[in-house]
């Protein structure tokens, strides 16, 4: 499987779980919890999906010519990182009406922080991932 390839099935995997969770989270969790503390009991049930995904994605990749670069791997994060955030931008923008401006505007609160950094470690996690099973025994 070819990198741009193995990045975008990360991505659509993530986002189309995100998307779900993000709504759940929207609807039933915010207005109970509030919005960060909604955020911080969606983050661990995202990111160990996408743990899973990513590991499922890299066995099934031609994973020796990731394994041998790091820089293939985070590559692959990367790019599955940039159509995150262009999604979650489109999105922010079609079903908000906000506009770049505004999207960008909303990571200066705590709770668009924090799911800032997630999806950063989310953009590692091929990298990470290979790290860890190439220093298995």
């Amino acid at each position: 499987m070819s990198l741009l390839r193995s990045a975008a099935l990360l991505f659509a995997g993530v986002f189309a779980l995100g998307f779900v969770l993000g709504v759940l989270r929207t609807l039933l969790l915010a207005p109970w919890l509030g919005e960060l503390a909604a955020v911080a009991v969606e983050l661990p049930v995202i990111l160990a999906a996408s743990w899973w995904w990513c590991g499922w994605l890299l066995r099934r990749s031609d994973e020796r010519s990731l394994r041998g670069s790091g820089a293939r791997a985070l590559a692959m994060g990367a790019i599955a990182l940039g159509l995150l955030l262009a999604a979650e931008l489109g999105l922010s923008m079609i079903l908000a009406g906000r506009s770049a401006g505004e999207h960008l505007a909303l990571y200066a609160l705590p709770a668009h922080q924090l799911g800032l950094a997630a999806q950063c470690l989310f953009g590692l996690m091929p990298w990470l991932w290979l790290r860890r099973r190439a220093s298995r025994p």
